[in-house]
């Protein structure tokens, strides 16, 4: 696995990817905010067609647009993050889908514990995203178009745009078959 935008300090092992954030780093493409920023931090290695990537992740997350997650990228103006973040004053999962321009959606997990699991299926021109908070079932974030070539990287991100120093860590990271198109709900 290599790094898009390096942070100082992390580390990789035994299935704990362990990583803190630099000053004001963030994936964003101008909707709404009306900036352009890709200079947050990407852990990651190159998947060839259909596939499913897991990870359980957690964070000390305390400042507003915190966050950890997952990555799927062609590039700087095509690419999926989810995870956690702080919005609204509260922990939620999150993901954005960029196809030039960002959009998000999130919504709060209820009885959070301070680690969830991800994953995020491709098919072809589609992306899924779920969820599982504990040992509770997979929940359908979002399914969502993104223009991807045969071979996109993939792996795990995060990012602090207010600050420095969300130290976020992601264990059992893996990529793998997809799940079948009925495993979707």
């Amino acid at each position: 696995m290599e790094w898009l935008n390096e942070p100082r300090d992390w580390s990789d092992e035994n299935g704990l990817i362990r990583a803190v954030t630099e000053l004001k780093t963030d994936f964003w493409r101008a909707t709404f905010y009306g900036w352009t920023t890709d200079n947050g931090h990407f852990y990651h290695r190159p998947a060839t067609g259909d596939f499913t990537a897991e990870a359980l992740v957690s964070a000390a997350h305390t400042t507003r647009f915190d966050q950890a997650g997952l990555m799927v990228r062609a590039g700087e103006r095509t690419w999926l993050k989810t995870g956690l973040e702080v919005t609204s004053g509260a922990i939620q999962v999150s993901t954005v889908l960029t196809d030039d321009f960002s959009d998000v959606s999130m919504t709060p997990v209820p009885g959070f514990t301070g680690e969830i699991a991800l994953r995020v299926t491709r098919f072809d021109s589609a992306l899924a995203v779920h969820y599982r908070n504990g040992a509770g079932p997979w929940q359908l974030l979002r399914l969502g178009h993104l223009p991807l070539p045969g071979t996109v990287d993939v792996g795990v991100m995060c990012c602090s745009p207010e600050r420095a120093g969300l130290e976020a860590t992601f264990r059992d990271f893996r990529v793998g078959p997809p799940l079948s198109r009925e495993g979707l709900e």
